[in-house]
């Protein structure tokens, strides 16, 4: 499945495609939410880790917009709580990521998202 905290570190890696191709745009998307066991440790150790406007970005195109703008300096459990609901339980199924830059389309079925490109796109 495609989550959120999987969506925050893919690129396009078409051959010429080095510049502006993070992050790839959510299109078209159906999602579904699936409860996951909370552990804050694990939010706050990726918490620096992540890509935070493009995270917030993607969250509110899929109909979540409980995190801040910002990312906040002080993380209590209110905040480590949405930011797990965003990262483990929204699943992306089926939809496509179109990147910024070349425009290329990686579909999204069944919860698993085709990066393999084709021979002449490779770099």
């Amino acid at each position: 499945m495609v989550r959120l905290i999987t969506h925050n570190l893919l690129a396009c890696h078409v051959k010429g495609c080095t510049a502006n191709n993070f992050p790839l745009l959510l299109h078209d998307v159906q999602i579904e939410l699936h409860e996951q066991e909370f552990n804050p440790d694990f939010i706050k150790n990726i918490l620096p880790r992540l890509e935070w406007r493009a995270l917030v970005d993607a969250a509110t195109l899929v109909g979540d917009a409980s995190l801040p703008l910002e990312q906040p300096e002080m993380t209590d459990d209110e905040f480590l709580q949405k930011l797990h609901h965003v990262l483990l339980e929204i699943h992306v199924v089926e939809g496509m990521m179109i990147c910024p830059n070349c425009k290329h389309s990686y579909p999204i079925s069944n919860g698993i998202p085709n990066m393999l490109l084709a021979e002449h796109e490779i770099g």
